[in-house]
């Protein structure tokens, strides 16, 4: 049964593959565990499915890779947006430095 339903987790994989055109150097691996906090998770290019059904494992399978590919188009603006708020932080710590020494200046 186990095997089957690994195949049809790969069938699965490949389709979402071709639709979205995207993720092809992704692979799953179906793991079921009785006690876990998550469904699935990506790791590297490996989907790791959790879920126990074959159903609910297609359904994590579905997510995990939407997830994925969604994750991969926002990264460049993550990347910026982490820059740039790096840069202000940075501009406001001199500024606040600046302001310090002046302080001190006045109150000596």
């Amino acid at each position: 049964m186990k095997h089957s339903a690994e195949a049809r987790l790969n069938e699965e994989l490949k389709r979402l593959q071709g639709l979205m055109n995207q993720g092809h150097d992704l692979r799953v691996i179906w793991a079921p565990k009785q006690v876990s906090n998550l469904d699935g998770e990506v790791r590297g290019n490996t989907i790791h499915v959790y879920s126990q059904s074959l159903e609910d494992a297609l359904k994590t399978l579905r997510h995990e890779f939407l997830d994925f590919v969604m994750s991969k188009i926002i990264e460049p603006y993550k990347q910026v947006a982490n820059s740039l708020i790096a840069l202000m932080n940075k501009q406001a710590y001199s500024e606040k430095e600046k302001f310090i020494e002046k302080l001190a200046e006045l109150l000596s």
